[in-house]
């Protein structure tokens, strides 16, 4: 790719690194970063998972202290000691997972650490945060309690919290993995806003379409080096992704002739899966699930498309055997598995789960990778004998998956907080996908993944189906749902719309089913 050199600014960047590094052990996290980023500019940083972007960010926020360079600020070199000195310094970092204390009132997460009078006029800082958030375009109820804020809403609330510490540079990580198509449109808007009344952001993400229609240039890291910045007027995916990751990525994924064969001569393949008038409540104890019904057979993905909130993890749940069902059974290889407990389906079934959340779901965040990867089966042959743990076979097992599903690591002891999201989605893929389950849930899978890592976890599931397996496949990325599934389920408030052919699925038929239209 060539890469078009930045126009030239009259003024100093607001942001100058120069020469950062950072090294964690032998391995080098950030190597010699330069990047400028303009007052009021909107800034891009792209990267494979593990590429360094997060450390780098984590830098500039005080989290961590880099081992060289220098960091400038409207041309005056500072140095960053704690978050703390970042806020002072103007800096605020908003996180993919947010850090709001759910039982709190949105005022209260805003004022949180600022410290203050001895005595707390709450009603006058809650008027306050009102007005800021009218002036910035960011509407929310000061009072209300975070933990029944729909998610946009909670992402607006971490905005503020940033703006009302007066932060001039926000550093966005991630920050629509968990937002709607419409939430992202808004959220955009309101980003927009921001530059437009001199804040300057960097806008971390995989989605490639997201940092082509909003940022104005994007720097790209890879290994922990800069490849290339460039504007991105005139830049495609297609070149984004190749400085990602060092080689073509494949938009279009070819999902083989097995299933047209299959049509052509009629055959029918067994059903794996059945749920038949399946009625699931919430945590609140409402109706989530009202009275789905389906069928999944192997060597097939079915997808169920809708926007967030609609019943999808209460559908996976109870599949799982995370929740009870009200009503109706699930039959799995035709047993009755409605009433076994989650330990009864992981024993006695082959059965993968790829829960939507890797790190509260999926992995227990201080445990090695050789641990994470025995979760399931730490207490059989020939991971457990005598009661004992067998250190040595699983240290085994763990560089045979590190090696089979890439996982960018030194070791199996090396504990999976300390992993890009990509490595840590592979070790869950790693765990799910062994001893060749007939049953695959996918929940979110390529959340937050870069689109290498996207591009790995695909193809794994359809090698998976190839092979025979039944794949549900939960996303609320609808183009992701089209291009992996045979079918498509289109999920709406608890219940099934329709059930259609992926083939002759339209983006205009799934959205306006997604929206409550039954196109009767």
């Amino acid at each position: 790719m060539h890469l078009s050199p930045l126009t030239p600014y009259p003024s100093p960047p607001y942001l100058r690194l120069e020469g950062i590094t950072k090294q964690f052990g032998s391995f080098t996290a950030n190597d010699n970063i330069d990047l400028e980023i303009q007052t009021g500019g909107i800034h891009a940083l792209l990267g494979e998972n593990g590429a360094g972007k997060t450390t780098l960010m984590h830098i500039l926020s005080g989290l961590y202290r880099p081992d060289a360079g220098q960091i400038y600020l409207s041309g005056q070199p500072v140095t960053i000691t704690s978050p703390n000195v970042a806020i002072q310094q103007g800096i605020g970092m908003i996180h993919q997972h947010f850090m709001l204390v759910p039982q709190l009132t949105v005022a209260e997460n805003i004022m949180l650490g600022t410290g203050g009078a001895l005595r707390l006029n709450l009603r006058q800082k809650a008027q306050e945060i009102a007005a800021m958030s009218e002036a910035y375009g960011l509407a929310v109820d000061p009072f209300a309690r975070v933990s029944d804020l729909p998610v946009g809403t909670q992402q607006r609330v971490e905005i503020l919290k940033a703006l009302y510490r007066q932060a001039k540079l926000l550093i966005l990580d991630e920050p629509t993995a968990v937002l709607t198509p419409p939430e992202i449109k808004t959220f955009f808007d309101v980003l927009r806003q921001l530059a437009a009344k001199q804040h300057t952001i960097i806008f971390i993400s995989h989605k490639l379409e997201e940092v082509l229609s909003l940022c104005d240039a994007v720097t790209v890291l890879r290994r922990g080096k800069v490849v290339g910045t460039t504007p991105t007027q005139g830049t495609t995916r297609q070149d984004l992704a190749q400085l990602m990751v060092g080689r073509e990525v494949l938009f279009h994924l070819d999902k083989g002739a097995d299933r047209a064969a299959q049509k052509a001569t009629g055959a029918i393949a067994p059903v794996v899966l059945a749920v038949q008038n399946l009625h699931v409540s919430d945590d609140r104890a409402l109706a989530a699930l009202k009275g789905v019904s389906f069928q999944l057979r192997a060597g097939e993905i079915l997808g169920v498309a809708g926007v967030d909130g609609n019943g999808q993890r209460e559908l996976a749940d109870a599949i799982a055997g995370l929740r009870c069902a009200t009503q109706g059974t699930i039959l799995l290889n035709d047993t009755d598995i409605t009433q076994w407990t989650p330990q009864q389906r992981v024993k006695r079934l082959k059965f993968g789960y790829i829960p939507e959340d890797r790190q509260k779901m999926g992995l227990v965040m201080p445990f090695s990778i050789a641990r994470n990867l025995i979760l399931k089966a730490f207490q059989r042959v020939p991971f457990c004998r005598r009661w004992l743990l067998q250190r040595s076979v699983i240290d085994a097992h763990a560089s045979d998956a590190i090696q089979a599903f890439d996982i960018r690591a030194t070791s199996g002891k090396l504990r999976v907080s300390q992993l890009s999201g990509g490595n840590q989605q592979k070790v869950v893929l790693a765990r799910e996908l062994s001893g060749e389950p007939a049953l695959i849930m996918a929940m979110q899978p390529t959340r937050g993944l870069d689109v290498g890592a996207t591009e790995y976890v695909q193809k794994a599931l359809l090698a998976e189906r190839a092979r025979g397996a039944a794949i549900l496949y939960i996303s609320t990325e609808l183009e992701e749902v089209m291009a992996m599934s045979d079918r498509i389920a289109v999920l709406y408030e608890g219940q099934f719309l329709a059930v259609l052919e992926a083939e002759t699925a339209t983006v205009t038929k799934l959205g306006l089913l997604m929206a409550g239209d039954r196109l009767s």
